[in-house]
Parts: C-alpha cells; structure tokens; sequence
C-alpha cells in the first residue's frame, strides 16, 4: 500500500476585504490604483476578498479579475454575496466566504492604566527575539519569522520590518511596520516615535493620513482591539 502524502486542512490566513458600493471596472481602477500608489509594496500580490454587501449593481466579475490581475493583486474571492451573486461569482472562479465581521478601522485611546500595562510590555519582550543593533534605513526589508522583532534603532522612511511576533523599535519609526504577518492578531508594535508610513497587524493596516493625530511623534503602541486599530502613548 502506497504511503498517504496529500494533506488537506483548515487554516487561517490574514486577508484583506475590499469594500466599495461602486463596484464598476472604471471606478475600482480610478479608486485602487490611488490606494496603491501610497503602499505598493504592501499590496504587491495581496490576496483580496471583495464584499458585495453594499453592491449597487451586478459586478463584471471576469473583467474584475482582470484589473486584479493588471494592478497586481490576487482575487481570492466575493464575501457578502446573495444567491444570484455567489452563483456568478463560483461560476467566474471565484471562492464564495462567509461575511466576517467589520473590518473597518477606527482610532480610540485607552485608559492611562492600559498604557502602563503597554509600556511594561516593551521592557519585556522575548529573549529569543530577532534582535537588530542598528538603524533599518530605506530600501531595507527585515522579517522576524516566528519570533518578535527588536530594532534598537530608527526604521528609515522606505524600510519594511516584518515579524509573525510583536515588533519594538527603540527608536522613530518611519518606514512601514507590519506585525502579526502570519495572521495572529494578539500581536502589537511598540515604537518611541512614531511617524510611520503604515503599520499593520494581521493584515489590518492603517497609512501615515490615518495616523497622524493625538499619538503622531510621540511614544505609541498599536494593537488590535475587537478587530479594530487601536492607538495608545507609552507614558
């Protein structure tokens, strides 16, 4: 008998949901090639859920995949969808997905005593972290597979720092920082000045216009709350 090697099972994946009540290819192109422009190296490739909760027409969707494909991006699938809709979709090649719950960001401070318990976390991070001694400058990427990322040092407008764990820089960061890459998020990213260009835990991200508020250059962490970005200063 031969040996069974073919393995099939449920996982979970960090995904990002597109929401748009114009769902028209002229207006998908004009909308997300602006997006885009801010990041495009975070969204190079990225797998894209698109939900029809909000479709005010019938999406073309072969012509959707197109674009998907001309923007570099991957269409996984249509969430949201009625009967007719997820039949078209499937018929199209797309996957259909249950409607999670809101993936909209919103900004919110927390209590002075959560603060504390945030500022606590930094002086403790993981013995066996990725430790960097120096500054991440532009055109840099580091990535901390398994384990949290320490850069005693500046991440430089133009650098990328990646962790599946929780990421600290003791220093300003100005580059894009994106914790959680494997999809767990319970993850945060601590930083001593924060003037980042988009920070992103578990796939939910925000851009620099999204961050500059009450916490932008100061001391900050970022977590995610009830499925939602949430900004605190370490004091």
């Amino acid at each position: 008998m031969s040996e069974q090697t073919l393995e099939l099972k449920g996982s979970l994946f960090p995904l990002s949901v597109l929401s748009c009540p114009d769902l028209s290819v002229n207006a998908l192109q004009t909308q997300l090639a602006q997006k885009l422009a801010q990041a495009p190296t975070f969204f190079y490739q990225a797998p894209i859920i698109l939900n029809l909760s909000q479709c005010q027409q019938t999406p073309d969707f072969a012509a959707i995949k197109q674009l998907f494909v001309e923007l570099k991006l991957v269409l996984v699938g249509v969430c949201g969808a009625n009967a007719e809709l997820k039949q078209q979709a499937q018929q199209a090649g797309l996957a259909a997905l249950q409607l999670g719950k809101d993936n909209k960001s919103t900004t919110s401070a927390v209590s002075s005593s959560k603060a504390a318990e945030v500022t606590a976390n930094v002086a403790s991070a993981a013995t066996d972290s990725k430790v960097i001694e120096h500054t991440v400058r532009s055109g840099q990427q580091v990535y901390a597979k398994g384990t949290d990322l320490i850069v005693k040092g500046t991440v430089g407008a133009g650098a990328e720092v990646i962790a599946d764990g929780n990421i600290h820089i003791y220093g300003t960061l100005r580059g894009k920082a994106i914790a959680g890459a494997s999809g767990d998020n319970s993850k945060r990213i601590y930083c001593y000045n924060l003037q980042a260009e988009l920070v992103s835990i578990a796939g939910n991200y925000w851009l620099s216009e999204s961050l500059q508020g009450e916490f932008w250059g100061k001391a900050a962490c970022i977590k995610l709350q009830d499925d939602h970005l949430v900004l605190a200063e370490l004091v």
